[in-house]
């Protein structure tokens, strides 16, 4: 994309043509976008050691999937609402250094873990010691999710959020497939199958790359969205409709956060419980060897990232819950035919089904955290806590693979997605019934009816509000707005 399709002067339309940044946060941008790379890449490696632990340590289907529950519920379930008090407190800035330094930390330890395992008469223990740093590294990762999700969410313009973050998060599916791709030349290649060795040297890189982000973010300045300016537009933006914000009610009564949270819980458990056992179900259904699978599990995570992209030019021109319901149909369907149908068939649809997926994360997370105010940042921590249904549903499947069989399995992901999209069509309902993208310039003139014809300085900040030389002359610098603030 040319800069000026990037950088974007608040005017609204198609994003794709008018911009979807301010000029003043492209940079934190750019460097917020490449933590969703991080952990796209750790989470593509997770599936892949799932198998690999099987052959080299002898552990059962069930026994393996002690990695997603690490993952998702050590991680995401009990450290989110560490990290959300942490970005409540102390800032985003603060919150993604601890993040990449647990993120990093986790890493490195994979390398003693590794080197004990060569002619270990232990298995188990070696195993266990890989979930741990597994669990380290997922605090990491929730951190950074808490707070790069919600950083990329709340940057002005807000009309945009939801095409913002599927780009940032574009990332992340680019990352997903090049983990396999590397997992299968180093971990199933020629005589490293029935060994861990090369698992540690892949994990000093990883651990590397996360000490020189954290380095970056240490030496930048972020521009900060606080809760008050959020707050503020919640508030203008609810008296345009007549009634009172939700957003100044205690956050038990946040429906909209609650009803979001158990839809993340069961999208991630749906995504985990699919990317899991692919290559169980390759093996199984298909006859496939490892190494094979392991690129086609590439070649469908390379589809997720072309759906992530389709996605985001969609989102352009058509409202999130709109097609997150689409979407959501979609995948139940498709999962209803993995459950079916045996040999190619059935891995076609395994693969398919990775498409429609890949909006899904990113739709729910701003549809579930926006208008809240004050409440955005406890949001956000809720929502990730969201991706601990990661470390419920693989167990299960595990469970019901052991007994009758990996492709039967995949019945288990059907309920989620039908709850998907009906909890898409209640939020449409919510949000006014919009099919397209609302404009910038529609929030605007609501913030300014709502305030008799005065944009507040805290909403001129959250909004992006931008009015050309007239807004210069009002507020040419963010101290300026604050003096305004304070004088208030």
């Amino acid at each position: 994309m040319a800069g000026g399709a990037v950088v974007s002067g608040g005017s609204g339309g198609n994003p794709l043509r008018n911009g979807f940044i301010r000029r003043e946060y492209l940079w934190a941008f750019i460097l917020v976008t490449s933590l969703f790379f991080l952990w796209g890449f750790a989470y593509g490696l997770l599936d892949v050691l799932n198998k690999h632990f099987q052959n080299v340590l002898g552990i059962t289907k069930l026994q393996s999937t002690g990695l997603q529950v690490a993952y998702f519920g050590i991680g995401y379930f009990a450290y989110s609402p560490v990290a959300g008090e942490v970005l409540k407190r102390r800032g985003y800035k603060t919150a993604i250094v601890m993040g990449l330094s647990l993120y990093s930390l986790g890493a490195i330890l994979f390398w003693p873990v590794a080197k004990f395992s060569v002619n270990t008469k232990n298995p188990q223990a070696i195993f266990g010691g890989f979930v741990i740093c597994t669990a380290v590294i997922a605090c990491g990762l929730a951190t950074l999710e808490v707070a790069a999700n919600s950083y990329v969410s709340v940057m002005p313009p807000h009309n945009v959020a939801n095409f913002r973050l599927q780009f940032s998060q574009s990332f992340n599916g680019v990352a997903s497939f090049t983990g396999p791709l590397i997992a299968s030349k180093y971990f199933f290649g020629d005589g490293n199958s029935d060994n861990l060795t090369n698992v540690q040297w892949v994990y000093l890189a990883v651990s590397g790359m996360g000490m020189l982000v954290a380095l970056a973010f240490i030496l930048t300045k972020l521009p900060e969205v606080s809760e008050e300016a959020l707050q503020a537009e919640a508030e203008a933006l609810a008296e345009t409709h007549g009634g009172n914000s939700k957003a100044s009610e205690p956050f038990y009564k946040q429906y909209r956060a609650i009803t979001g949270f158990v839809a993340q819980f069961l999208y991630v458990g749906a995504q985990v419980t699919i990317g899991s056992f692919f290559l169980n179900y390759t093996a199984e259904n298909a006859h496939i060897k490892d190494s094979r699978g392991s690129q086609l599990l590439s070649y469908a995570l390379i589809i997720f990232t072309v759906g992530r992209f389709v996605g985001t030019a969609l989102l352009a021109v058509i409202s999130a819950p709109v097609l997150l319901a689409v979407y959501a149909v979609m995948c139940a369907l498709l999962s209803i035919l993995i459950g079916s149908l045996h040999g190619m068939s059935g891995v076609i649809c395994l693969m398919l089904v990775m498409f429609f997926e890949s909006i899904m994360y990113p739709c729910i997370f701003v549809l579930g955290t926006s208008g809240l105010g004050r409440h955005t940042r406890r949001a956000a921590a809720l929502l990730v806590m969201g991706v601990s249904g990661g470390a419920v549903f693989p167990p299960i499947q595990g469970a019901i693979a052991d007994k009758f069989s990996t492709r039967t399995s995949y019945y288990l992901v059907v309920p989620c997605f039908v709850y998907i999209a009906l909890w898409a069509v209640y939020i449409w309902n919510q949000d006014g019934r919009r099919f397209g993208v609302p404009a910038a310039g529609e929030l605007e003139r609501e913030i300014e009816a709502a305030q008799g014809g005065v944009v507040p300085a805290a909403a001129v900040g959250a909004l992006g509000y931008a009015g050309g030389k007239q807004e210069e002359e009002m507020y040419e610098t963010k101290d300026q707005v604050e003096n305004i603030e304070k004088a208030r």
